[in-house]
């Protein structure tokens, strides 16, 4: 399946917990003042890849924990995504997602892509609010979600 990536970091230390594959998916509307990946901003930008040139860059690096949708904005691109994690799952890997949508607000058509999800990151990046100080996002109004601790709590 093809995905319209600005690039990827294959082993990042701060898109989330563990040695990290990030994908930086490309498109947002979002637009925040002062986004640290402006770059990612258009639609049309990027490159477009293969998702299994992705999944098989993941298979061959034994030292990753997991991989990383961030962006841009990776619920722009859910069909993609989806396939992304539930691959990554299904190598026993763990999936950290970053969207500008609050989890209350995800649409019902990401539902999909949750199920595969670890740790959602969420909240649109306010510039107001940056703490330079905080792990794993940029700003205060973002949470760490854990969503697995969310399913066993609803089990």
């Amino acid at each position: 399946m093809d995905i319209r990536i600005a690039g990827v970091v294959p082993e990042s230390i701060v898109d989330g917990e563990g040695i990290r594959y990030a994908i930086f998916m490309q498109g947002c509307l979002r637009n925040c003042e002062g986004c640290q990946n402006p770059a990612t901003h258009p639609l049309d930008g990027g490159k477009i890849v293969d998702t299994a040139e992705l999944i098989n860059a993941v298979k061959r690096n034994p030292l990753l924990s997991g991989i990383t949708l961030t962006g841009g904005e990776p619920l722009l691109q859910i069909p993609a995504a989806i396939e992304l994690a539930r691959a990554t799952k299904n190598l026993g890997l763990n999936v950290w997602c970053y969207t500008g949508y609050k989890f209350e607000e995800i649409p019902s058509d990401a539902q999909e892509l949750l199920k595969y999800v670890d740790v959602l990151v969420d909240g649109e990046f306010i510039l107001a609010l940056r703490d330079l100080e905080l792990d794993f996002r940029g700003s205060s109004n973002q949470r760490i979600i854990d969503l697995n601790k969310l399913r066993n709590q609803n089990e």
